[in-house]
């Protein structure tokens, strides 16, 4: 279906791609992956004629359709429906010959049109519109009445409705929420032609693609399997490569012994000036880079809060009139890890802003713990940024009593050395911004970290440096995300947003997965009055929110151990008691601490073990 041969490609006084060459072959779901930056949207452009490579081929069939998501649609007065109905070009043609054709021509019309299945078409654009989280009635409403982002959701309809050749895909569930993520996937899998598709989403990448293609150092190669096959694949490469090297440069050490132990000697001259050569033609293994991915810095907060950091009592939230969230009666711990669930418009966000004290209880009460202090990271932060702004004025308002010195180290520790850390933020990538606003915010050691939608700017490698960062962090974490992945790896409880509250779920990620897809299968209940209840308790229990909890505890208990062993490491040292016995008693009562921290990670650890071996025992 595609072929790349020796692709070139010049841009911005750096190169793309450099002799890149690969082939797709056609009905293949390929997922496009690569460090930001690295060219997978230019690679696009190229494939669609908007830039000019350098020099090679790209060569798609003759006639081949090619569908894509480039832009949002425009605010005509077309229904939705009609729009993505219109999608269809063939069929759109049809029907409009049909409206001033001859009689003895119209015969000849309906059966084209019953050939391409036309009468189905209503209902399978409903399908996917409702799939993508829209309503019955928002099917017949102007284009017009709908903002930029639900625009792009019928713009991504419409792509999927005329089912292209080759459908290209640039981060489609940017578009979307974790439903409407859910729902793709599932779609994906079943597109019955060729799809390219750009994607962070490791989920997606797992479940709704045959092969990936990789895009590092202006090459592009192409893996059989999901994007866990293709790391285990990637590591197995790169400790080939680092063998090789290895082997080489022994060769090479070898070879370079007797050339230094023999030169001088006529007699070994030739014999010297024949290994010298050998070494020359010695060639160095090119190993798979693995670029540095500057870790993410969570603070933990400096001192634990008493259980519990927040309790909703009948309480009602709304913005002045009817409210959009009532009856939440909810209890928040120090280390409640909550995934919040919900169809997009369901409230998420609102809790959210409850929680984060930016909006005020219209009815009830939100108790909360005088000292708690609670970091807040959403999407229109990045908005909201200056342009004109760098990363280092940032920190110098955050820190204003600073050293100039400091500022720079931490800063740094941000990911913004000295060469990004004056650079415009409209000149940084999305991936940067999103890194820096999550540094900041989290940066005063907060006991409740809200985050909504952390990752739609990073890379899969800074997806997970964020999943390490949030499982060291020791504090409660409320996380609203389409990324199922992380969504999985975070929550140890699922709260879900519907029918106007808020409620436990009682399930996992899979129970919430099958109950999207089915609310999709019946579009003709409206999305936004779709009734979604939880599943009832599995029988036997569901292992998943166990297993992820007994992991937690289990990482807890170790770095516990780890801290207080250091401890005990220090003051088994003759040299602590030299120093006085002030610095003594300092590390004594930490030992203390910590020798009861240990003592409760370990009978949570233990509780937990115990709960999972019970449920093990009932499957």
């Amino acid at each position: 279906m595609l072929r790349i041969s020796d692709l070139v490609f010049d841009a911005y006084g750096r190169r793309f791609f450099d002799r890149a060459s690969v082939s797709m072959p056609s009905g293949a779901k390929v997922g496009l992956v690569g460090r930001n930056g690295a060219g997978k949207t230019t690679l696009f452009r190229l494939i669609l004629g908007q830039l000019s490579p350098g020099g090679g081929e790209i060569e798609l069939p003759r006639g081949a359709r090619i569908g894509t998501v480039d832009q949002e649609l425009p605010a005509t007065p077309v229904s939705i429906l009609e729009t993505v109905l219109a999608a269809d070009a063939v069929r759109a043609g049809l029907m409009a010959e049909l409206e001033h054709a001859a009689p003895e021509h119209l015969a000849e019309i309906y059966h084209r049109l019953a050939d391409i299945e036309a009468d189905r078409a209503p209902a399978k654009a409903s399908e996917i519109l409702s799939g993508l989280g829209f309503s019955q009635a928002d099917l017949h409403r102007p284009m017009a009445e709908f903002s930029g982002g639900w625009r792009m959701r019928v713009a991504m309809a419409a792509a999927l409705f005329s089912e292209p050749d080759l459908l290209l895909l640039d981060e489609p569930t940017n578009y979307l929420d974790l439903e409407g993520a859910l729902w793709l996937e599932a779609r994906l899998r079943k597109y019955p032609r060729t799809a390219l598709i750009i994607s962070h989403d490791r989920e997606l990448l797992d479940h709704s693609v045959d092969a990936i293609l990789h895009l590092s150092e202006a090459k592009l190669e192409l893996y059989q399997g999901g994007y866990s096959q293709f790391e285990r694949q990637r590591a197995e490469r790169v400790r080939l490569a680092a063998a090789t090297q290895a082997k080489t440069e022994a060769r090479r050490a070898h070879l370079q012994s007797f050339v230094d132990r023999f030169r001088a000697k006529a007699s070994k001259a030739r014999q010297a000036q024949s290994r010298l050569k050998m070494i020359a033609r010695l060639q160095d293994a090119a190993p798979a880079i693995e670029a540095h991915v500057q870790p993410f810095l969570i603070p933990s907060p400096q001192k634990a809060l008493a259980p519990p950091l927040a309790r909703l009592e009948g309480a009602a939230v709304g913005y002045g009139g009817p409210p959009v969230l009532s009856r939440l009666d909810l209890r928040l711990d120090p280390d409640d890890r909550i995934g919040l669930l919900g169809i997009n418009g369901a409230g998420k966000s609102t809790f959210a802003r409850l929680l984060a004290e930016d909006l005020v209880p219209a009815a009830g009460q939100v108790l909360r713990d005088k000292r708690m202090k609670t970091a807040w990271f959403h999407q229109h932060q990045i908005e909201a940024l200056d342009p004109a702004d760098t990363p280092l004025s940032i920190i110098r308002r955050r820190l204003p009593q600073a050293a100039e010195a400091e500022r720079r180290a931490r800063i740094a520790q941000f990911g913004f050395p000295a060469a990004k850390a004056e650079t415009a933020v409209g000149a940084l990538s999305g991936g940067e911004r999103a890194r820096l606003l999550l540094n900041l915010v989290a940066m005063d050691r907060p006991h409740l970290l809200i985050l909504d939608e952390p990752t739609n700017h990073l890379d899969i490698d800074s997806r997970r440096a964020l999943l390490e960062a949030l499982t060291d962090y020791e504090g409660a974490v409320i996380l609203i995300t389409h990324d199922r992945s992380l969504m999985e790896m975070v929550a140890d409880r699922l709260w879900l947003t519907a029918e106007g509250t808020v409620r436990p779920f009682e399930g996992d990620m899979e129970d919430y997965a099958r109950l999207v897809i089915e609310r999709a299968r019946a579009p003709a209940q409206p999305a936004a009055q779709a009734r979604i209840r939880p599943p009832p308790p599995r029988r036997p229990p569901a292992l998943g929110p166990l297993k992820r909890k007994l992991e937690a505890a289990e990482a807890a208990l170790a770095r516990e151990t780890a801290a207080l062993a250091e401890v005990d490491a220090a003051l088994a040292d003759p040299a602590l008691y030299a120093r006085g016995p002030a610095e003594t008693a300092k590390i004594s009562e930490r030992r203390g601490r910590l020798a009861e921290r240990l003592r409760q990670a370990e009978a949570l650890w233990l509780e937990t073990a115990e709960a999972y071996e019970a449920a093990s025992d009932e499957t």
